[in-house]
């Protein structure tokens, strides 16, 4: 019989204490690799969302709502800008370039922005199918928006008033003339048409903003001219009544500071799980060593040497741990994609249980190294105890 086939053998002989220190260890690093999966990706997908953007300008408010709303697309604005304000920020010259964004509508729980076409030129977008926007009530659907509702070129559908989806504007329906390549941002989940657009269907509403004239916008992206700028020009805007400067860096990470901190305490709970799943393999094996006693002593008789029984006893451990890890990286996988498909939310984030976080790969070693450690006292033991002795005095 086979070494390995030996430790199975005494594996399944103790198979209710196998399955729990099992499930323990998956526990353990279910949580782990969720808490490094979820972690790595948000981290990936915030530093992505806010590349060349240097300031975001809007109406006076929470400095962090704006960038959730107008970055991340995450929350309500905090208000609009009066044209006045736009031509200050865009005539200054420390600004090398200001895209407007007009939010405010949506349809299917996707939001409806009116932009420029630089903004795509900004964010790499590039077109799967059709073109830009050349008209107002002309729009480009995000790949994901395209993908969901299954619309193509030359598809009609009207907006709702609101992020959250209120009356529709019937009166004012939009021409689906281009749909976006996937780019894994939140531009996929986004229906891009032109300011004018959002202007004209608010116009019943806000008179002053119709057919050529400037309406109000909810905020400017900015780059900055020189590097001057990071300096002063967000002081300059948060001087004006009206506007508020936000920082997508700095809010980013204040964002997932605080995100971090529950991530923190779960990366807590399961480093605590896998201490004790440790704790069990060691009794496990230790009890099994005081049980094998008399089985071990008669291997000796035959031929085996301590080595060989230490090694036995190590592969044990290693079946058990290995085990634990292969069902705990499944079990962390599943479960993020599960609340992915469940829950809206986590499918705005742009999280994915079929990402490989980078810090699951020193996972392995970790546990193997658990592993050792928890068979290393056993093993001492066992190459302390005279076996033939004990055989002697049965």
């Amino acid at each position: 019989m086979s070494l390995a086939r030996l430790c199975l053998a005494y594996l399944r002989l103790r198979l209710g204490t196998t399955l729990l220190n099992v499930t323990l260890i998956a526990t353990g690093v279910a949580i782990l690799a969720s808490i490094l999966l979820v972690g790595s990706q948000l981290r990936d997908r915030v530093q992505r969302e806010i590349r060349g953007i240097d300031l975001v300008v809007g109406a006076k408010g929470s400095p962090l709502q704006l960038i959730l709303s107008t970055v991340f697309h995450l929350d309500v604005p905090t208000g609009n800008v009066s044209t006045a304000e736009v031509a200050f920020v865009r005539n200054h010259p420390l600004v090398a370039r200001a895209i407007a964004l007009a939010i405010g509508d949506s349809a299917w729980g996707y939001r409806i922005v009116g932009t420029e076409p630089e903004l795509l030129e900004e964010r790499g977008v590039s077109l799967a199918a059709g073109r830009l926007w050349q008209a107002p009530m002309e729009a480009v659907l995000g790949a994901e928006v395209a993908r969901s509702t299954g619309l193509g070129i030359g598809a009609r559908f009207v907006g709702s008033h609101g992020l959250g989806g209120g009356f529709a504007h019937t009166e004012h329906p939009y021409l689906v003339v281009g749909v976006a390549a996937r780019t894994g941002t939140v531009t996929d989940r986004l229906i891009l048409t032109s300011l004018e657009s959002v202007w004209r269907v608010h116009a019943p509403r806000t008179p002053a903003a119709y057919e050529g004239q400037q309406g109000e916008v909810t905020a400017l992206l900015v780059r900055y001219r020189t590097p001057l700028a990071a300096v002063q020009l967000p002081r300059l805007v948060n001087a004006r009544p009206s506007l508020i400067a936000a920082v997508p860096a700095f809010e980013a990470a204040r964002l997932l500071s605080i995100v971090g901190l529950g991530l923190e305490v779960l990366r807590f709970l399961g480093a605590l799980l896998l201490a004790i799943a440790a704790l069990a393999v060691l009794v496990a094996l230790t009890n099994a060593l005081s049980e094998r006693r008399a089985d071990l002593a008669l291997m000796r008789t035959l031929g085996a040497t301590r080595g060989l029984l230490i090694r036995a006893l190590l592969l044990e451990a290693m079946l058990l741990t290995t085990s634990g890890l292969a069902l705990g990286l499944v079990l962390a996988h599943l479960s993020v994609e599960l609340l992915v498909r469940m829950l809206p939310e986590a499918r705005v984030s742009g999280l994915s249980g079929l990402a490989v976080a980078s810090g699951e790969i020193w996972l392995v070693p970790a546990l193997l190294l658990l592993a050792i450690a928890a068979a290393a006292i056993p093993a001492v033991r066992l190459y302390r105890t005279n076996l033939l002795r004990i055989l002697a005095q049965r």
